[in-house]
């Protein structure tokens, strides 16, 4: 063990020599640390692009997808709310596909699979079957959260009265014979800006929602009229506004914010 520096000016030397040796070796490990950093940045932007970023950084987002995926059960619901704690004026998240206004009178949705079946919906059409309403927290994926009053019908519902989901044209059901069903369901604005895609388990999840009232009023524009998803089971990303195609298929479907670098399956 080292002497405790002596009182005087020998003790004052021996401190300045200590404080050299270790401000020379907290600079020393500092600059390891930088140097290892900097080659790590540089060796990941080096590394070959898989879907539009560096493999190691896909492989991570497809780690948190096996994980989040292993957890999905229909069985597990988000949280909900009572009405009192919806926001009065929701925010807004997000504005690709929705530059030009769609008079809801005219407005169709075109559904189809891959099987080559189509329907062209309008609006009435859609809220002639049962309604539901949820107060569900909707979740940004830039970190903000806001408690909303949704109304609307269930996508499974949407599905099973139509005959989609399935390659024979039978109802869904989401606890039997899902050899027969679609795995994906691609939704895509009607100018295409805006698209997302989700496997089929998350279609039919009983709080996926495909709503045309917010607070008990009709969607407003920004929010995604006259028709849009809710999934609160995924990050907001997902929860696309001003449907005018849902396809469902086999082959995995692009999606807007995956193909910038962010999650495929976005679930929380």
């Amino acid at each position: 063990m080292s002497e405790a520096p002596k009182p005087g000016r020998d003790g004052d030397a021996e401190v300045r020599r200590q404080s050299r040796r270790h401000t020379r070796r907290s600079f020393l490990t500092g600059g390891l640390v930088a140097a290892a950093g900097a080659a790590g940045w540089y060796w990941l932007r080096q590394a070959s692009l898989e879907d539009g970023i560096p493999w190691p950084a896909r492989r991570v987002l497809q780690f948190n997808e096996r994980l989040t995926g292993a957890l999905f059960s229909d069985k597990r619901l988000a949280s909900t709310y009572d009405r009192s704690r919806a926001a009065e004026d929701p925010r807004v998240n997000g504005g690709i596909g929705l530059r030009t206004e769609v008079d809801p009178t005219a407005w169709r949705l075109q559904v189809e699979d891959a099987g080559g079946r189509n329907l062209s919906l309008s609006l009435d059409d859609i809220k002639k079957l049962p309604r539901t309403e949820m107060v569900t927290q909707l979740r940004c994926i830039e970190g903000w959260a806001e408690i909303i009053h949704w109304g609307g019908v269930p996508l499974a519902d949407f599905a099973a009265h139509y005959r989609f989901g399935t390659r024979s044209g039978n109802a869904p059901d989401p606890h039997r014979n899902s050899a027969d069903w679609w795995s994906y369901v691609s939704l895509a604005t009607p100018d295409e800006r805006y698209y997302v895609g989700l496997d089929i388990a998350s279609v039919l999840h009983p709080q996926t929602l495909l709503c045309w009232e917010i607070n008990g009023q009709p969607l407003s524009s920004e929010h995604g009229a006259p028709l849009r998803l809710v999934i609160p089971v995924k990050y907001g990303v997902k929860n696309i506004k001003r449907i005018g195609t849902i396809r469902f298929q086999d082959e995995r479907p692009a999606d807007y914010w995956a193909e910038r670098g962010y999650d495929w399956y976005a679930g929380l």
